[in-house]
């Protein structure tokens, strides 16, 4: 199978093959860790999976797996991890509570040389699409109340290619999303807010829509 769909063009790209019937969190983490549904399992060290209780209130979701993702197995690790759990704390949501997760579960980057720095680079559309199927059992497992998605791609990914997070961030949206009307709140991603010019507002306005997020789940 996996000659087949890794040789294959993009449009067949698709994670569907690999995802269980039934099952709970952890069957899903079983069978993601061996997905071929595209491309980028061959250079990512591993599949980073969802991580959270199952019952969990709300699940955010972010873009791709970084590179101390990549490398640990586990999302939101990192830098970007650490100030999401920060900005969660201070707007009222307990981050233990919370489900986390990507809209793509393998770490896409450039690399110059073997050893230099891995770079980060998008997934493109069709990654994504190909990536859906983990996200909708995710959704389907968990049942949230509010999914909050941090940035543009994992918008794009859940809402379509239209969404922009500065037109529709810090508000309560009702989207139908894999076949289930959801409550959506976009935000931007917490990288973001590193690599901003004036970190302190970015923290500010990420800590802000979350709040939103949080008088929304009572």
């Amino acid at each position: 199978m996996s000659t087949r769909t890794t040789s294959a063009p993009e449009d067949a790209y698709t994670a569907e093959p690999f995802v269980p019937s039934r099952g709970g969190l952890a069957a899903l983490r079983r069978a993601a860790a061996g997905c071929r549904g595209c491309p980028l399992h061959r250079d990512a060290t591993q599949t980073v999976f969802g991580a959270g209780p199952q019952d969990a209130r709300v699940m955010l979701v972010g873009e791709q797996p970084g590179d101390q993702e990549d490398r640990q197995g586990e999302p939101f690790v990192g830098p970007a991890g650490k100030l999401l759990d920060r900005a969660l704390a201070e707007a009222g949501i307990d981050p233990g509570e919370a489900y986390v997760t990507n809209a793509v579960k393998h770490f896409k980057f450039t690399q110059a040389e073997p050893r230099k720095r891995r770079i980060h680079k998008a997934p493109t559309l069709r990654e994504m699409t190909a990536c859906g199927p983990w996200l909708a059992a995710e959704l389907a497992v968990v049942e949230p109340e509010l999914i909050v998605v941090l940035g543009a791609t994992a918008g794009k990914a859940l809402l379509g290619s239209s969404f922009r997070v500065t037109r529709e961030r810090g508000a309560v949206l009702e989207r139908e999303i894999h076949g289930r009307v959801e409550r959506v709140v976009a935000t931007v991603h917490p990288s973001s807010v590193l690599r901003a010019d004036d970190r302190e507002a970015a923290y500010r306005g990420l800590v802000a829509d979350l709040r939103v997020a949080a008088r929304a789940l009572g």
